[in-house]
């Protein structure tokens, strides 16, 4: 005799959860290049787990990681910028695409000398001339 997994009860929250991140405002995606990586929980509290990716696409409210996804991703986790020394930026997990690509939507907005910092230690051509401005 089979069972079958007992269904996950549907919230009314969540619906208005998902629309609230849907109507916000979205600021435009910039092509970056920066190695990151993303850490979150694993069965409960006991176990930290982390891997290694890179941020694509960066925004005030978002990013576009490259990561392999062939592993199961939670849907919130931290994301630490370490080459900027930006550490543990909340991040829920908006779509998994099949070629290796994730968005994630922040659950603060960066600030502009945050953004600036990522885009200094960036390897993409684009950001090539940026200096990090030390006198803010």
């Amino acid at each position: 005799m089979t069972t079958a997994a007992p269904m996950m009860q549907q919230h009314f929250l969540n619906r208005e959860e998902s629309f609230m991140y849907d109507r916000e405002t979205t600021f435009p995606m910039e092509d970056t290049r920066n190695e990151a990586r993303i850490e979150y929980t694993e069965k409960g509290m006991t176990q930290l787990s982390s891997r290694r990716c890179e941020i694509i696409k960066l925004s005030k409210s978002g990013a576009v990681l490259g990561i392999l996804t062939k592993y199961q991703l939670p849907q919130n986790f931290y994301l630490d910028i370490p080459s900027a020394r930006i550490q543990m930026v909340g991040c829920l997990l908006k779509r998994v695409h099949a070629n290796n690509i994730v968005e994630a939507r922040f659950l603060r907005l960066l600030t502009d000398r945050d953004l600036n910092r990522i885009f200094v230690y960036s390897t993409h051509p684009n950001h090539r001339n940026r200096t990090l401005d030390i006198y803010r």
